[in-house]
């Protein structure tokens, strides 16, 4: 008897595969790079942006969701991707320009001084000439790019194995994930934590080797991996979630001690999720920075975990594609109103400007769909779907 395949198996996956495709070519096609140009580069980064932001809900739907967790960390993760794929795009293009001005000396530069000499521009602004130890493989994109996924899935092991380990739960938790962020935020935002403080990493958007692309082609490409990325990692987690492991790991979330007494290793389960999620949100941050074009340690205080665990909560816990509708949602909305786009509203004797009252309706959004539909807006597709059986 022939299986059925995994996708056709799961319906959601497959739309949701669908709908990414549609919205690549819609949006590629548009761009001014490939298509009509009726779409500016502005808005094809935004999106490109989103769909990051999307990937980091689906990881966080993994573990509060799926595995009850309430993490309000994963930007720290997030952040952390950005940051080890930052150092080469930093390095590499000062190295980029700073290696052709010394050959023009009568004397051919050494490597040495050559590194000294992008040394001393990168972290000249903080008054350092030295290179930080946490800089040793910016030389090298393929290093770097081991580190993306090694650095933050390293802290979430350790992080996870000491936290499950003394079974902290709950509330708990979750207080101790924003003090791991924000400690480590603190200690970013000091000149000599190697990564420039305050000012943080800059210019990311300029790719090194390809300065005769525009930025209108290179969001575009971007856009291209972001979607990729997305439709790669929600398909690879719809498949954790849809088999045993994933049973165990919803059971884990409505009755732990009932699991443990069943004989599952609960903590290897927490672990592997919350290994595998740090690592899937520290790749959607290191697709959103190149495109963000800079990063510094504010991007991961605990103020943006709390963003993203309110956006899985508007979009329907528990489930993926409410993550990623969400995400997707709330992130468009929030450019919309903090962006100057939305109409002010002139009131008598007042004048409301989104810019100063989005979080005040983002946090009353919240409020009112964990009161009155605690399923998100995935519910409505949930209702829909049974109204659809029934006929």
């Amino acid at each position: 008897m022939t299986r059925t395949p995994f996708i056709l198996r799961n319906p959601s996956v497959l739309a949701m595969l669908a709908v990414l495709a549609v919205l690549t070519l819609a949006v590629t096609l548009t761009s001014q790079a490939y298509g009509t140009g009726a779409l500016p580069t502005s808005t094809v980064k935004i999106l490109g942006m989103t769909l990051c932001l999307a990937l980091a809900a689906v990881a966080m739907d993994l573990v509060w969701g799926y595995l009850g967790i309430l993490s309000l960390g994963q930007m720290a993760f997030f952040a952390l991707g950005g940051y080890m794929i930052g150092q080469w795009l930093m390095y590499a293009r000062i190295e980029a320009i700073v290696a052709p001005q010394l050959a023009q000396s009568p004397i051919p530069p050494t490597p040495q001084e050559v590194r000294d000499a992008v040394t001393n521009q990168i972290f000249g602004v903080v008054g350092s000439s030295d290179l930080p130890l946490v800089w040793s493989f910016a030389h090298s994109l393929w290093l770097q790019l081991l580190l993306v996924v090694a650095v933050p899935g390293l802290l979430a092991l350790i992080f996870g194995w000491l936290a499950f380990r003394s079974r902290v739960n709950g509330v708990y938790l979750s207080i101790l994930t924003q003090a791991m962020t924000l400690a480590l935020a603190l200690w970013l935002f000091q000149n000599d934590s190697g990564f420039r403080g305050n000012n943080g990493l800059s210019g990311l958007q300029n790719l090194p080797g390809l300065d005769h692309v525009g930025q209108a082609t290179l969001s575009v490409w971007f856009l291209w991996a972001s979607a990729a990325a997305l439709a790669l990692f929600y398909a690879l987690a719809a498949w954790l979630v849809s088999g045993k492991f994933g049973s165990v790991t919803r059971a884990i979330r409505d009755d732990e001690t009932r699991v443990r007494f069943l004989g599952y290793p609960v903590e290897g389960f927490k672990l592997v999720v919350f290994t595998l999620a740090a690592m899937i949100t520290a790749i959607a941050g290191a697709l959103y920075y190149p495109q963000a074009g800079i990063i510094n340690p504010a991007e991961m205080m605990p103020i943006a975990s709390i963003y993203l665990a309110v956006w899985v909560a508007i979009g329907g816990r528990g489930r993926l594609y409410g993550a990623v509708i969400g995400a997707v949602v709330v992130s468009l909305l929030s450019s919309w109103f903090t962006g100057g786009r939305a109409p002010s509203i002139h009131l008598p004797g007042y004048v409301v400007n989104w810019v100063d009252w989005w979080q005040v309706l983002l946090g009353l959004s919240f409020v009112l769909v964990t009161l009155f539909a605690p399923k998100g807006i995935a519910g409505v597709f949930d209702l829909l779907s049974r109204k659809g059986d029934r006929a």
